[in-house]
């Protein structure tokens, strides 16, 4: 360089400021260098990778499941009311009927619901499929409502332009955990004589003004898929406070077969006599998984509490970062969080959420996107539905990625998420 060209002694200062200038722009690439995200060739935050979700086992929960296959049941024994009690306890409803998985108790809900041909069901796009399938299920319509911008939930506004003579049931889904707008759908859906189904399947835990998630809306459904807050491998129910959607609930669980006396056609023939009254499914779920879902409850106060403080600490970092827009939540909800989604402004960046979901990739943050809009998949393309349809849940999803959030992540983990987020964000920013 022409610096160290330069005579000793002669224009000393000029070299010195000079040298200075030099150091300072070295510095500057040094650290460019090393904040250089993995996807451009820069050093990984981790040195394994980490996923957005994983289920947390225990040997209180290995002990659980061995008890009842060393019992007498494997399935339609005691451990079936055993859960369903425990969960009326937790949530404070007075009926919780378990099922094999969240989607069977949609469909459950649906058919306890009454619906049926002709009728209509409105729920949000920004959910599984399952949420809208169980319309389909039972041969109705779904019908999609559009989204809060802030909170991500089905906007209650939204839902009540969206009646028709035709609907009879509002399936709302409690998205990344956070309750709905329970009172104001409550009210909507008392003023058209609709049935309230809560999609819980995210909110095990989670508390609306005090009272627990399933003791509000006229059925709520859970699920107790790997993911979730609590397992039971797959696994769901649907609790509810009405003594007739209860025992629609059992029919739809077990072929629509009762030894209830009450419910037969005819006199009972002996104590081996039941009937089948209607159309029902075998959604019923095994003592193995109950004994698992049992000890996990045992759990929940605990999972519910780490999950809270990896959201605090990442609301609080990505709040300072004008490229990320950090989900709003309701005063009313106490939220046991499933999902922490991850929304980019792109307004400030330089890149796409592809691009920016493949460069969290590259630091081995692995994430995953929560939700596609339902009706963009080709089944209900060819049923008629097109984009459009619900503007700010599409924008939603060409913004959002499902960051790693679980239980057994350690302060570690979590620190190299918001590390690799962060630099990402900073990397490419306009």
């Amino acid at each position: 360089m022409w610096i160290s060209a330069c005579p000793i002694g002669i224009f000393k200062k000029d070299v010195e400021v000079h040298s200075i200038s030099a150091l300072q722009i070295m510095k500057g690439r040094t650290e460019i260098s090393m904040n250089k995200p993995a996807i451009e060739g820069g050093t990984p935050v981790r040195n394994t990778k980490i996923y957005y979700g994983h289920q947390y086992l225990d040997q209180s929960d290995y002990d659980a499941v061995v008890d009842v296959l060393k019992s007498d049941y494997l399935t339609c024994g005691p451990k079936i009311n055993e859960l369903e009690d425990k969960l009326c306890k937790l949530t404070g409803a007075k009926y919780a009927v378990v099922c094999s998985n969240g989607t069977a108790a949609l469909h459950m809900a649906a058919m306890a619901a009454g619906l049926g041909e002709g009728d209509e069901l409105i729920t949000t796009p920004i959910t599984f499929a399952a949420s809208a399938n169980c319309a389909l299920y039972v041969g109705a319509t779904p019908v999609f409502a559009d989204i809060n911008a802030d909170t991500y939930n089905i906007d209650p506004a939204s839902v009540e332009t969206h009646i028709t003579e035709k609907t009879k049931a509002v399936v709302a889904v409690d998205y990344t955990g956070q309750a709905v707008e329970l009172d104001r759908l409550t009210d909507i859906c008392k003023k058209h004589n609709l049935v309230l189904i809560e999609d819980g399947a995210h909110s095990v835990g989670t508390l609306y003004n005090g009272k627990g998630v399933g003791s509000i809306a006229d059925m709520t459904t859970f699920s107790f898929h790997p993911v979730k807050t609590i397992t039971g491998g797959e696994g769901g129910a649907v609790l509810t406070n009405s003594e007739d959607y209860y025992k629609k609930l059992l029919l739809a669980r077990s072929h629509g077969i009762t030894r209830d006396t009450s419910l037969m056609a005819n006199e009972s023939e002996g104590p081996w006599y039941y009937e089948q009254v209607n159309l029902g499914y075998n959604y019923r779920m095994t003592d193995i998984q109950a004994g698992l879902i049992i000890s996990q409850l045992d759990k929940l106060a605990m999972f519910k509490a780490r999950r809270k403080e990896i959201v605090a600490r990442y609301n609080e970092a990505f709040a300072k970062l004008d490229q990320i827009v950090v989900q709003k939540e309701i005063p009313e909800s106490d939220t046991a969080r499933h999902l922490y989604v991850l929304r980019i402004n792109p307004d400030k960046l330089s890149i796409n959420r592809r691009q920016f979901f493949d460069a969290l990739g590259a630091e081995n943050v692995v994430c995953n996107v929560h939700y596609i809009p339902v009706y963009y998949f080709p089944h209900y393309q060819k049923l008629g539905y097109r984009k459009g349809l619900c503007p700010k849940a599409e924008k939603l999803y060409d913004e959002i990625i499902s960051l790693p959030l679980y239980y057994s992540m350690s302060d570690e983990d979590v620190d190299s998420v918001i590390e690799a987020v962060t630099k990402i964000a900073e990397y490419y920013k306009k």
